[in-house]
C-alpha cells in the first residue's frame, strides 16, 4: 500500500495543475473579451464553469488569481528577442524592440491585461492595500522589462540612463500607436514606427 501512495498524490498534483492551467486560460479569454464585467469575481467563475469556491481553492482570493494570470501573460513574453541576438546594430534592435511590442499589443494576452489594469486602482498605494500580489507582480514586470532592455543594449556604448528613459516611454508610446490601428487610421502607421524607430536611434547614438 505504501508503494501506491506517490503515484496516486502524483496524479492528484497533475489533476490539480490541469485545473489550475484551465482557469487561468480561461481567465485570460475572458478578460481579452474587453468586458468590463469580466473582471469580476462571480463572473470569472461562471466563464471558467466552475463555482467560486473552486477559484479560490487554487488562487486564494481575487487577487491571487489576477497575481496569477498576469504572471502567465509575462511567462509567455519572456525576454526581448533583440537580448537574444548579440551584432546587431543598433538600429536593428530598436526596430526589433518597437515591432515586438506593435504585434505583442494586438495579442489576446494584452488585451486581457488592458481590461484588467483598467479596473484596477490607479493609484499605487491603493492598488498595494487592495491588491498586494497584483500589485508586485506589476512592479517585477517594471524591474524585469528594464533589465531586458538594458542587456539588449549593453554592448552598445549607449548611455544606460538613456536606455532606462526610453524604456520607460516605450511601452505607453507603443500602445498609442496600437489604439490608431485598433480605432482606424488615416495615418501611414509604417511610417509611424519608422520614424519613431529612427527617433529612438538618434536619442541613443547622441549618448555614444
Amino acid at each position: 500500500m505504501t508503494g501506491t501512495a506517490p503515484s496516486s498524490s502524483r496524479r492528484t498534483n497533475r489533476r490539480g495543475a490541469a485545473t489550475r492551467e484551465s482557469m487561468l486560460e480561461a481567465a485570460l479569454s475572458s478578460l481579452a473579451s474587453g468586458d468590463p464585467g469580466s473582471v469580476s469575481a462571480n463572473r470569472i467563475a461562471k466563464d471558467i464553469g466552475v463555482t467560486w469556491g473552486a477559484v479560490k481553492y487554487q488562487f486564494g482570493d481575487i487577487d491571487g488569481l489576477w497575481a496569477a494570470v498576469l504572471h502567465r501573460t509575462a511567462e509567455r513574453r519572456g525576454e526581448l528577442p533583440v537580448g537574444l541576438a548579440p551584432g546587431g546594430s543598433l538600429r536593428e534592435r530598436v526596430a526589433a524592440t518597437v515591432d515586438t511590442l506593435y504585434h505583442g499589443l494586438t495579442g489576446t494576452d494584452s488585451r486581457a491585461i488592458e481590461t484588467l489594469r483598467a479596473a484596477l486602482p490607479r493609484d499605487p498605494a491603493e492598488l498595494e492595500r487592495l491588491y498586494p500580489q497584483t500589485a508586485a507582480e506589476l512592479v517585477s514586470w517594471r524591474a524585469g522589462w528594464n533589465a531586458a532592455c538594458q542587456k539588449a543594449f549593453a554592448d552598445l556604448d549607449v548611455d544606460p540612463e538613456r536606455v532606462r528613459e526610453v524604456a520607460s516611454f516605450l511601452p505607453g508610446a507603443m500602445r498609442g500607436i496600437v489604439s490608431e490601428k485598433q480605432l482606424g487610421t488615416y495615418a501611414d502607421l509604417d511610417e509611424a514606427r519608422r520614424g519613431f524607430t529612427a527617433a529612438i536611434v538618434a536619442y541613443l547614438e547622441h549618448s555614444r
